[in-house]
């Protein structure tokens, strides 16, 4: 059956109303899932296994029947490990329909089928007895309900209801026990993703608003590849915290607690930052340990795992503080049942006793809802701040009208602070609009520009004083794009705007480009790549379920990723395959571009990436993907505001590096609906 689905689209702005499969939402759940990941994630997998058979040998010792339940079981793996090890029944509890169904395939195709029951539930809605989902409570609790927060998926409910209802008293627990670190920084990269800086603007300074600066920010967690993270892009000031603990083999609350880690400031400076991450013992002992520390705290950075369903936390306090080498601090986390926050205090100060927990931090300013961290970060590149500030002032005149196209921007304060003679913006919401009024007023430049509340295809001249727009300019930000080239949006509304226009209009930026180059990516591929067998076991029904979902859709697509994180090796020249023209309006026919780019290294291609370049002026471009020279090597260095796209090939090629051969791409721009058709095939000589 299918139905009719109005999805707005991000490139054209337009609703459209396209027919779609009752399966769609399905597919593309399992299409951009972690679970190729996890099966690929050999450290995770072995540990799990080592736990699991030590777990079945304590309870076998105790000359007891093994009965395990495994919550959020996903493949029916660690069911299978259990069962191998000597487990007499398991109950695998796995919530999502299409996901319990390979189980049971993956279960029936290893032969597990009468050891292994797959119960299709919320693991709070199993029932025990003899009608119920149970036959008997479990002595053997296996579970993998842990995001990057440890708690985001709601871990701590599912262990409190399992202790109560589904599992026997002094049960064994895979893992045993998870404990949280964390280190307090001073990093002014990271700092950048949660607070507004001043800006110099030719000599003049922009302040943030004072109720910005004020601002505890959002409470959700940033979650990132901190490998990826120089250690010289910020300064510790506290040791490594062990800030908590849970047991998972004795009842677990999933009530609000607080607790804190007190130390000794071993460096003055500022802080402002907190590095968080966990790990999980899978025995008692703490002999068998599954760690999610960055690289850079290895003797070795080539000896960590890499993983993508787990990476590390980073939290933002909600002020920062001074603090004096030598200073007794204290570092306070909270939970509730699925978040964290952290807050610091001077240990002289405090008094557990007297001292409430701080509560969950919330944004206050909405400037924190407008902007996400990665725009935070954006609009505080000074360098890109230079650029946008330098094509402005070669373009404005005294008598410049300008409008501003993009959301929650800077742009247009900065054509206000440069002289031009009148500047609106269109602001897509309420909230973004007032944030900006923020900006003007605490620079005392209240009514400075003229926010427009109002799509930019509805924009008549009487909302402009009968002005015709003299300078159009865009930044372009988006806060609807997911792919590189949805911020094309700026072109059409550039051609819903032709006609408020003076003859001359200057049009920033001027065109944009789309770039691309064959990659070999070190860790990334693995999201896409079929297991076959894991730790010894058949999950290739997996495999087959992931590739259908892949090709539900007729062609295939790009997908957002951002590459800061994921290091890979360009392995082709990069090149510009599309050029968008904004000082015309979107043409009515197709653009189309084909050509093939040589295997310049050695390595094994993935895929392809592929971004934006915005050509600001003739001489002026800001890039979106690529920040720097390709090395010799083919390392890249990459943006860390925006996502690149990333195509993966359905089988890597190994790249010989010669020239012979190359890879084909065929690009097509349709108009009427935004999107870019592509197609990539490797040609060989």
């Amino acid at each position: 059956m299918k139905t009719f689905c109005g999805r707005a689209n991000p490139t054209t702005g337009a609703l459209d109303w396209v027919e779609e499969s009752e399966e769609y939402d399905y597919h593309q759940e399992i299409a951009r899932s972690c679970y190729a990941d996890m099966l690929h994630d050999h450290d995770r997998n072995e540990k799990y296994y080592q736990g699991i058979r030590a777990a079945v040998a304590r309870v076998k010792a105790r000359g007891e029947k093994v009965i395990v339940l495994d919550i959020g079981t996903g493949t029916g793996l660690l069911s299978m490990m259990a069962v191998t090890a000597g487990a007499d029944f398991c109950y695998a509890v796995e919530v999502f329909k299409p996901m319990a169904e390979a189980a049971q395939c993956i279960v029936r195709k290893n032969g597990f089928s009468e050891k292994i029951k797959i119960i299709n539930k919320h693991s709070t809605d199993v029932t025990v007895g003899p009608e119920g989902d149970m036959q008997m409570k479990a002595n053997v609790l296996i579970t993998e309900l842990f995001d990057t927060e440890l708690i985001g998926e709601g871990a701590l409910p599912s262990y409190e209801h399992a202790h109560q209802n589904l599992v026997q008293r002094g049960c064994e627990a895979v893992p045993h026990r998870a404990t949280v670190y964390a280190q307090l920084v001073e990093s002014e990269l990271l700092w950048s993703w949660a607070q507004l800086q001043p800006m110099d603007v030719e000599g003049a300074r922009l302040l943030p608003p004072p109720d910005v600066g004020r601002c505890a920010g959002a409470h959700s967690v940033c979650d990132i590849q901190l490998s990826q993270v120089s250690p010289h892009s910020f300064t510790p000031l506290g040791p490594l915290c062990t800030m908590f603990s849970v047991d998972f083999s004795k009842p677990v609350s999933s009530m609000f607690k607080s607790h804190s880690s007190q130390f000794v400031a071993q460096s003055g400076g500022r802080a402002q930052v907190v590095l968080s991450w966990w790990d999980i013992d899978m025995d008692p002992g703490g002999s068998i340990v599954c760690t999610m520390a960055p690289s850079w705290t290895y003797p070795q950075s080539k000896m960590a795992p890499w993983r993508d369903h787990w990476m590390q936390s980073v939290y933002f306090l909600p002020a920062e503080r001074r603090v004096t080498e030598g200073e007794e601090l204290s570092l306070t986390v909270c939970h509730d049942d699925y978040s964290l926050w952290y807050s610091l205090q001077s240990d002289s100060q405090q008094d557990p006793q007297t001292v409430a927990p701080p509560s969950r931090p919330c944004c206050t300013c909405q400037a924190h809802l407008v902007w996400t961290r990665p725009r935070f970060g954006e609009l505080n590149d000074r360098r890109r701040t230079e650029s946008y500030v330098s094509a402005l002032r070669s373009v404005l005149r005294e008598d410049s009208v300008c409008l501003g196209i993009s959301d929650g921007s800077l742009l247009p304060v900065f054509a206000h602070m440069l002289g031009a003679k009148k500047v609106f913006s269109v602001e897509n919401s309420r909230m973004s609009k007032q944030v900006i009024e923020q900006v003007l007023e605490a620079n005392s430049m209240k009514g400075g520009v003229q926010l427009l509340e109002i799509r930019p295809e509805q924009l008549t001249s009487n909302d402009l004083g009968a002005e015709q727009i003299s300078v159009l300019m865009g930044e372009p930000y988006f806060s609807t794009s997911l792919l590189p080239w949805h911020s094309l949006f700026f072109w059409y509304c550039r051609t819903a705007l032709a006609g408020l226009l003076r003859p001359n209009a200057t049009i920033l930026p001027s065109s944009a480009t789309l770039h691309m180059m064959a990659v070999e990516f070190q860790d990334l591929w693995r999201i896409r790549a079929p297991c076959g067998t894991c730790e010894g076991f058949d999950v290739s029904p997996m495999d087959e379920m992931v590739q259908q979902s892949l090709d539900f859709r007729e062609s295939r697509e790009a997908e957002p990723h951002p590459l800061w994180e994921y290091p890979c090796r360009a392995l082709t020249q990069s090149t510009a395959v599309m050029t968008f023209d904004f000082t015309q309006c979107v043409p009515q026919e197709p653009i189309i571009s084909q050509g093939s780019l040589p295997f310049l290294r050695i390595g094994r291609c993935h895929g392809v990436a592929l971004w934006m370049e915005y050509h600001l002026t003739d001489d002026i471009t800001v890039s979106a993907g690529l920040i720097g020279p390709i090395s010799e090597q083919g390392e890249c260095e990459w943006s860390r505001h925006r996502k690149q796209g990333v195509y993966f090939l359905r089988s890597p090629w190994e790249s010989s590096g010669d020239g012979r051969a190359a890879v084909s791409y065929n690009f097509t721009f349709e108009p009427s609906s935004g999107d870019i058709k592509m197609d990539f095939s490797i040609e060989s000589q």
